[in-house]
């Protein structure tokens, strides 16, 4: 999160939801004859895709201007040029994004986004462009055409909408009226093309992805590899963040189970022809040193605990929900309840702001009438809170507002919504706390470094060098796609993350 404000391989392409049939024949006769071969991008396409491009950077931490940055845009044009949707690598814009998520994601007319976060976890040139083969696929597929042709406001919830919307329920009442108003915390990129795909979509897409790599001549495999290593990521972050359930990224999986779309992915890349081609080395040699996990700049999410030391603020989560930051906003997520804390301009009026933030998440059509508003003091800073009552599908929800007067022109605040009988952010509310000038010092940003493992190394004792006071052996295997058994051998590269 930023200084004033409210993120996707979480992912599926963001675009699209139309279900193409008969691309990929089952048969063995079609090994090497793959998708049909697509239209180039119309005018119309290109224009869409350029509409949205600047809300995507601005939504999802923006450019990323590092060493990285002309590797990955070479990488993403070659591949994005055996679809055959452009007739030059100038048709398509590759954008390496700042943002801490694991996330890959298209647009129509050649708009192709990769966050470092996803890079970092790739081990290789040509896993790294298998991602990006996937999201171009979902493009040549023209999976976005019936996604918004059918799209219905509930579908249309980007980030913001998702979390309210899954204790809201899907349709009716308080939700459907949860329309532009989400911008504020969402984005209206995130509004408009976050719809999850379906199992066929996803695997068409990692069909054309796979594909993409043979023709790219990488070893057609990679794919499934990568698929491997985000589901190791991912049950490393459901674990942190002391989740039940075993929830995985949307990219990862979407509808497909993470197991069923790696083994599929594995037997699909038999169907062409075998190449060993990787460029592991020199991929890993290009992202040595690339930032890490959350940038200090917009905050850090330790734990249960978001640290931001330009704002010196500091707040924590309820056990057993997860966070996730983005430029705009940080997201609290549970079982028990959602919340989103963001921030805008504060002139003094306390109901002026709260009606604000209960418009941005009843929308144009609806009005959540503000409760009392109450004062109150937490860790020395002014603060007032209101909870409003709204009817759902799921029975009655309480919605609350609870703002910090953080500086003369400057509040923030959580919006949340729980059961009526449930109350399991009252501590977060009261552990909002300003971060003394040593505290903000001590946040440091987490790099990507490389190594070479030495005769006497193990899986253990390089992953007691991972700079994470937690599960350190698990985040290690996830890094670099180590299964359980995997055993590390003299000479080999690998990824840890030091401070």
């Amino acid at each position: 999160m930023r200084f004033s404000k409210l993120c996707l391989f979480t992912s599926a392409t963001i675009l699209g939801l139309s279900v193409i049939t008969g691309l990929f024949p089952a048969d063995a006769q079609s090994r090497t004859a793959g998708p049909v071969a697509p239209k180039p991008f119309t005018a119309q396409e290109k224009n869409e895709g350029a509409k949205y491009h600047t809300e995507i950077l601005k939504e999802f931490g923006g450019p990323m201007e590092s060493p990285q940055t002309a590797y990955v845009v070479r990488i993403g044009k070659n591949i994005a040029m055996q679809s055959g949707l452009g007739n030059a690598q100038s048709d398509f814009n590759v954008t390496l994004l700042n943002s801490s998520v694991n996330n890959a994601f298209a647009l129509p007319g050649g708009y192709i986004y990769i966050t470092r976060q996803l890079v970092a976890l790739t081990n290789s040139e040509a896993e790294m462009a298998g991602v990006l083969g996937h999201e171009v696929g979902h493009t040549a597929a023209r999976h976005s055409e019936k996604r918004k042709n059918n799209a219905t406001l509930a579908g249309l919830l980007g980030m913001g909408g998702s979390i309210l919307g899954a204790v809201l329920g899907n349709s009716g009442g308080l939700l459907g009226a949860l329309g532009g108003g989400l911008q504020q915390y969402a984005g209206p990129l995130a509004q408009v093309f976050t719809l999850k795909y379906s199992r066929t979509q996803e695997e068409e897409a990692d069909d054309y992805g796979i594909r993409y790599l043979s023709k790219a001549g990488y070893d057609p495999s990679a794919l499934a590899s990568m698929l491997y290593s985000l589901a190791l990521q991912t049950s490393v972050d459901t674990q942190v963040a002391g989740l039940a359930d075993n929830r995985v990224p949307e990219w990862a999986s979407t509808h497909p189970d993470p197991a069923r779309r790696v083994s599929r992915a594995a037997s699909r890349s038999k169907s062409y022809p075998a190449s060993t081609l990787r460029n592991a080395d020199a991929h890993l040699a290009v992202i040595d040193g690339m930032l890490y996990g959350d940038d200090p700049a917009q905050g850090v999410v330790e734990g249960q605990n978001f640290l931001h030391p330009i704002l010196k603020m500091q707040f924590a989560a309820p056990y057993g929900f997860g966070m996730q930051n983005s430029s705009d906003s940080v997201a609290i997520n549970g079982n028990s309840g959602k919340a989103i804390f963001t921030g805008g301009a504060f002139d003094g009026n306390r109901s002026s702001y709260i009606a604000k933030a209960l418009k941005a998440v009843s929308g144009d059509n609806a009005t959540i009438p503000a409760g009392e508003i109450r004062r109150t003091t937490v860790n020395d800073i002014r603060a007032f809170y209101s909870n409003s009552v709204v009817n759902t599908q799921q029975g009655q929800r309480v919605v609350t507002v609870f703002a910090y007067e953080w500086a003369p022109d400057t509040a923030y605040h959580f919006v949340t919504i729980t059961a009526s009988s449930a109350n399991p952010f009252d501590r977060m509310f009261a552990s909002m706390s300003r971060l003394t000038a040593a505290q903000a010092s001590a946040v440091k940003p987490r790099k990507l470094r490389i190594i070479t493992a030495g005769s006497q190394d193990n899986v253990a004792s390089l992953a007691a060098r991972m700079a994470y006071s937690t599960m350190q052996t698990e985040r290690f295997r996830a890094l670099n796609g180590l299964s359980s058994n995997a055993t590390i051998r003299a000479g080999q590269k690998l990824k840890i993350v030091t401070y």
